[in-house]
């Protein structure tokens, strides 16, 4: 389905998602920060099961599962923050430009 512009029906349309690379950018670092601290907090589980293999074991247990907590959390911020910035571009910011008429206009709900 392609876009029209409402005005004159014209169908070369240009949209912006400003609020979806925002919102992506922002779910991003707070998903990270977010994943990264709750991995850090149960490091003590990866620290006493590293504890197997000495103070190597714990040292990596606990640095890997931060890692893997930041990525994971960043990625779920991300598409969290994509999906709210998606539906604030596409209902209530008029971020769509008809490249005809100049009218610039929002998706109806």
């Amino acid at each position: 389905m392609s876009l029209q512009c409402p005005r004159c029906h014209s169908p070369k349309v240009a949209s912006f998602h400003h609020a979806m690379k925002i919102g992506a950018a922002v779910g991003t670092v707070g998903g990270a920060a977010r994943g990264a601290s709750a991995a850090l907090v149960a490091g003590h589980v990866g620290a006493s099961v590293g504890a197997i293999a000495g103070p190597l074991g714990i040292t990596l247990g606990t640095v890997s599962g931060a890692i893997l907590g930041g990525l994971a959390g960043g990625a779920g911020g991300c598409a969290l923050g994509a999906q709210l910035g998606e539906k604030l571009d596409r209902h209530v910011l008029a971020n769509n430009l008809c490249l005809a008429c100049n009218h610039r206009f929002n998706l109806p709900a």
